[in-house]
């Protein structure tokens, strides 16, 4: 499968002088879009091309729901922990006084308004490709401005992938643990942590067992309750505002600058650290702009942040209204958020938060899915089995992904167990996100967008920001942190030995011309000294240049023993914009022997390869392209004029005798390696039930020279 750039996809298929290409349709072509052809300057059709707006999600109604269901989960939910990180870093209800409430909340509120409101809503969002957010999807953007800048591209997505494992853990083991703070259930729970993890355990499996349903699916169930979450949220900080009303001075900056400096501020610098927890779904908010469109974030986050912010000022008025009160003292983990509920109201609002922590893992989830998506289009990460089970192309669904960060949840909750030791690693890495993010978004206001003061102001004021977040952050590393830093080094890992790879293969990729072979493969055709080794001999390809072939398949075909075959087939495949493009080209260079076939499929369409080829091959028959293809036996009656098929998957190998460096040859060892755990192409293609063979060429030609070896006598011995 093939998701070339778009001036790539237009410079291959941009047709040349002489070619009888033609275009048939399998079945309905939902768009056909004029492009200019690159040679000429001229527009050219190119079926199933999206309309360079065709990205675009509309804002609605709708839309605006499923929004809120799937990108607010994590930042939503981050009134359960902050506050209770907060007083625990300042010594507990005893030591509370009006200048930390007035204090802390302010830097909370304006942390959230910088951070998600100013970097993420009103500038990140702009940076998109193609309708993708996302780390990666802005890398795509920038990188012709320096290839260095694939480092932080990969140590951003890195951390952010590795915070993606611990959200879920962290968020869904708060909620249950509210549920000790209900009578009745703290009796049926008690104080083993451990049927905590059980429940803790069972959510989650339940979470990610329903990935395969769709983000769309998904946020439709979701957002109902999220969106009753927040108002729910906003409703209870404001009526528990009344106690104390002056907590709303706390949406003065002075407040919080004066208490970081403060000398009651018992956590001084390290203040920060809690406060970030109030925006660490920012760049999960990002990253789902795909799946849900800009349009309807921008009419969404107002509502949410006016919602965090009151129920973030409720706790505050609490704080005030309970300040000294000894009979808190004793509490253990004491967590503002369900203290300040009614009692009545506080065993709905324990369920709530705990549907509220399912959708909180959800925004990671789907964000890790879009940036391993955008990070196999960069070829920073093998190609996997993607899945589009929802109407728009943004929603998608990755078996292994979805796996690997399910196993990798388990592991958390059963490591930490509880949610004071996940804290103690939340955070850390998606610092390093958040500081990766602004370097790329210089590189895209400064060079992109063309502005001149403004990218060195951001970029100084976020560095500055995001580096006091970091820091604060890093004495949480012998706490936890250092979970997801070696989650994220791992990660990382992976795509430093892929891209490592990639880059020696394609040091040695050669194109061939196949009009000069066309020759020799007319004489394999008709050479009778070979076996007949199938009737249509089809040969898959990544290449979408039409004129041209990988070195590799000639070579397959001409010099590991001859593969004579009546026809000999390349094929492409192109995912479309278009869900439900479904057409073909195919180019025969003038013989009824070599066809070069161009399928494009939207991404809607099951890339059942072996049933759409041999409607080409019916098609080719039918006008006389391709000869009669008779064979004398068959269950079937009438055995047609189709024959036998057989697909070759070559596969690259390092023979041991190539002439390659040391380095080179362990970054192809390790992307090879990690290659195998990438699945099977014959599996997306649906190629399972076909006759395929695997067939292994070397991925050097040029071999190790060898001394001339000298010949003696049968009767002599050296």
């Amino acid at each position: 499968m093939s998701q070339q750039p778009d001036t790539e996809r237009e410079r291959s298929q941009a047709q040349q002088p002489g070619q009888t290409a033609m275009f048939k349709a399998l079945g309905a072509v939902k768009a056909e879009t004029l492009r200019e052809d690159p040679r000429t300057g001229k527009p050219k059709t190119v079926p199933g091309a999206a309309h360079p707006d065709a990205h675009t999600i509309p804002v609605s109604i709708a839309a605006m729901l499923v929004t809120i269901g799937v990108v607010y989960g994590d930042i939503g939910t981050s009134p359960m922990y902050v506050t209770k990180a907060l007083l625990a870093g300042n010594g507990g209800i005893m030591s509370v006084t009006e200048e930390f409430v007035l204090g802390a909340l302010s830097l909370v509120i304006w942390t959230v308004t910088l951070l998600t409101t100013v970097k993420y809503v009103l500038i990140s969002l702009k940076a998109d490709n193609h309708g993708e957010g996302g780390i990666f999807a802005l890398y795509s953007i920038v990188r012709r401005y320096g290839k260095w800048l694939i480092i932080p591209a990969m140590l951003g997505g890195s951390a952010l992938l590795a915070d993606g494992v611990l959200t879920p853990a962290v968020t869904i083991t708060t909620a249950v643990e509210g549920l000790r703070t209900i009578p009745e259930m703290h009796a049926l729970i008690g104080d083993n942590q451990m049927n905590v993890v059980i429940i803790t355990l069972a959510i989650v499996c339940i979470l990610f067992a329903v990935q395969r349903a769709g983000t769309s699916k998904i946020g439709r169930a979701f957002g109902p309750v999220m969106t009753f979450w927040f108002l729910f949220l906003g409703g209870v900080g404001l009526v528990s505002m009344l106690v104390a009303p002056q907590v709303l001075l706390a949406i003065n900056p002075v407040y919080g600058i004066q208490f970081l400096f403060s000398p009651n501020n018992h956590a001084g610098i390290m203040i920060w650290g809690s406060c970030f927890l109030a925006t660490t779904g920012a760049e999960a908010l990002y990253s789902d702009m795909g799946h849900v469109g800009r349009g309807n974030i921008y009419a969404t986050w107002p509502f949410v942040k006016v919602c965090l912010v009151l129920n973030y000022l409720g706790q505050g008025a609490w704080l005030l209204a309970n300040q000294g009160n000894a009979d808190l003292a004793g509490v253990a983990d004491l967590n503002p958020f369900f203290q300040m509920l009614p009692d009545m109201m506080r065993p709905f609002g324990v369920l709530l938060s705990t549907a509220a922590a399912i959708i909180a893992s959800q925004a990671l989830i789907t964000g890790a899915f879009s940036l391993v998506s955008e990070a196999s289009r960069l070829d920073l990460m093998p190609h996997l089995q993607v899945f589009y089970p929802a109407e728009t192309k943004g929603q998608l669904y990755i078996p292994l992904v979805n796996n690997v960060m399910w196993a990798g949840c388990i592991i958390v909750v059963l490591l930490f167990q509880s949610s004071a030791h996940m804290e103690a690693a939340y955070g850390l890495a998606i610092t390093i996100t958040m500081l990766c993010t602004t370097l790329l978004l210089f590189f895209y206001l400064h060079r992109v967008r063309k502005l001149h003061l403004f990218p060195w102001i951001f970029v100084a004021f976020f560095v500055a920001l995001e580096g006091f977040f970091f820091g604060s952050s890093l004495t949480k590393f012998f706490h936890g942190g250092y979970f997801t830093i070696l989650l994220a080094a791992m990660i990382m890992a992976v795509m430093l030995c892929w891209y490592a790879g990639t880059a020696v293969e394609r040091s040695q990729a050669t194109l061939l011309p196949v009009r000069n072979y066309l020759d020799q493969l007319a004489r394999l055709r008709d050479d009778l000294t070979y076996d007949l080794m199938c009737d249509n001999l089809i040969y898959l390809t990544n290449d979408t240049n039409t004129d041209y072939l990988d070195r590799d398949i000639l070579y397959s075909i001409l010099d590991k023993h001859p593969k004579r075959a009546r026809a000999y087939w390349f094929l492409n495949v192109e995912v479309m914009d278009d869900p439900y493009t479904f057409a073909y080209s195919v180019e025969d260079f003038g013989t009824d022997y070599v066809f070069r076939v161009h399928l494009f499929l939207g991404y809607k369409i099951d890339q059942r390869v072996n049933a759409y080829l041999r409607q080409v091959v019916q098609d080719l028959s039918a006008t006389g392209e391709l000869p009669p293809q008779q064979h004398d036996y068959s269950v079937y009656k009438k055995s047609g004029s189709i024959g036998s098929f057989q697909f070759c998957m070559l596969r690259k190998t390092l023979a041991p005798e190539s002439d390659v460096h040391s380095r080179e040859r362990r970054a192809i060892g390790l992307k090879y390696a990690i290659r195998s755990f990438a699945g099977s192409p014959a599996q997306w293609y649906g190629l399972e039930n076909s006759s395929v063979f695997v067939e292994y060429v070397p991925l050097f030609t040029k071999f190790k020279s060898v001394n001339k070896m000298h010949r003696i006598a049968p009767d002599e011995r050296p």
